[in-house]
C-alpha cells in the first residue's frame, strides 16, 4: 500500500557568517585587540558584525573572540543585538586565522549550506556586496570572492628581500590587468570550505580562497566594493572615520 501522508518540507539551508576576530592587530599600534579598537565610538567588531546581519542572506553570525576576551566580547554583543532573524555565537580563537576559522566552522549547525568567512577588519562592507558573495555561492559556484582591480602599478621582489627595510632587487612588473585586491566576505559551499580546512588548515595562507584552491576547486569574483577595505593601519583607521561619519550623516547610521 502506497503512503500518501504528505511528508513535512525539509527546513531551508542557512548561509552564516564567521567573523575571525582573535588577532593582536600589532599594526594598528599598541592597544586592545585590533577587532575591540573604537570605530566611530563603537568596536570595529560591532561594525563587522552588524554588517554581516544586515545582509538579507544572513542568519547567523559566528564570531571568533581571542580567548581571554570571550565573555567581554559576548557583553559586548548583547549590548548591540542583530536583527530578530539573525542568531549570534562567540566562540573562543586559537593561534593563527586558519586555526580560529576552523573552530568557527566547527560551531556551525548542520542547516548550514553557505558560509561567508568576513574580516573582523573590514567592519564597513556594504550589506550589498554580502548579499551579492552569498547569492553567487547559491548559484551554484563553490567559492566565491569579492574583488577590485589593482590601480597601482605592482612590483615582483626576489624571494628573502627585506619587506621595505631596504634595497630590494625587482625581479618583475606584473601586468595590473591581470591582477586584483580580494576582499571578504569570501563565500564557500560549506562542504568544501570543511574540506579544504581538513586537508590543508595547518598550512599557511593569507585567506581561505586559497586553502580552496590547493584542492583545485575554481574560485571566481565577483566586484567588491571601495568601503570594505581592511583596517590595518592608524591611517586606514582615520579613513573608516571618515567613511562612518559620512554615512551617519546622510543614511542614519
Amino acid at each position: 500500500m502506497t503512503d500518501t501522508t504528505p511528508k513535512s518540507p525539509s527546513p531551508p539551508l542557512r548561509t552564516a557568517a564567521v567573523i575571525p576576530a582573535a588577532g593582536a592587530g600589532v599594526r594598528l599600534g599598541p592597544g586592545a585587540p585590533k577587532a575591540l579598537r573604537p570605530l566611530g565610538g563603537t568596536p570595529m567588531l560591532v561594525h563587522a558584525v552588524r554588517a554581516m546581519a544586515r545582509a538579507r542572506a544572513v542568519s547567523l553570525v559566528v564570531v571568533v573572540a581571542p580567548p581571554a576576551e570571550v565573555a567581554a566580547v559576548r557583553s559586548l554583543l548583547d549590548e548591540h543585538p542583530p536583527p530578530p532573524a539573525v542568531d549570534q555565537v562567540v566562540v573562543p580563537g586559537g593561534a593563527t586565522r586558519q586555526e580560529s576559522v576552523g573552530l568557527g566552522l566547527a560551531a556551525l549547525p548542520e542547516d548550514i549550506a553557505v558560509v561567508l568567512v568576513h574580516d573582523a577588519a573590514r567592519p564597513l562592507v556594504p550589506a550589498d556586496t554580502v548579499d551579492t558573495v552569498a547569492a553567487a555561492v547559491r548559484a551554484g559556484a563553490r567559492a566565491v570572492v569579492p574583488a577590485l582591480p589593482v590601480t597601482d602599478t605592482v612590483k615582483q621582489v626576489a624571494p628573502g628581500a627585506p619587506a621595505g627595510d631596504g634595497p630590494e632587487p625587482v625581479v618583475a612588473t606584473p601586468d595590473r590587468a591581470l591582477l586584483r585586491a580580494v576582499q571578504t566576505p569570501q563565500g564557500f559551499d560549506r562542504g568544501t570550505l570543511d574540506e579544504a580546512h581538513a586537508r590543508f588548515g595547518a598550512d599557511t595562507a593569507t585567506d581561505d580562497a586559497g586553502l580552496v584552491e590547493r584542492l583545485g576547486v575554481p574560485v571566481v569574483l565577483v566586484r567588491g566594493h571601495e568601503e570594505a577595505f581592511k583596517v590595518t593601519r592608524p591611517l586606514d583607521l582615520v579613513l573608516a572615520e571618515a567613511v562612518l561619519a559620512r554615512r551617519r550623516m546622510n543614511d542614519g547610521f
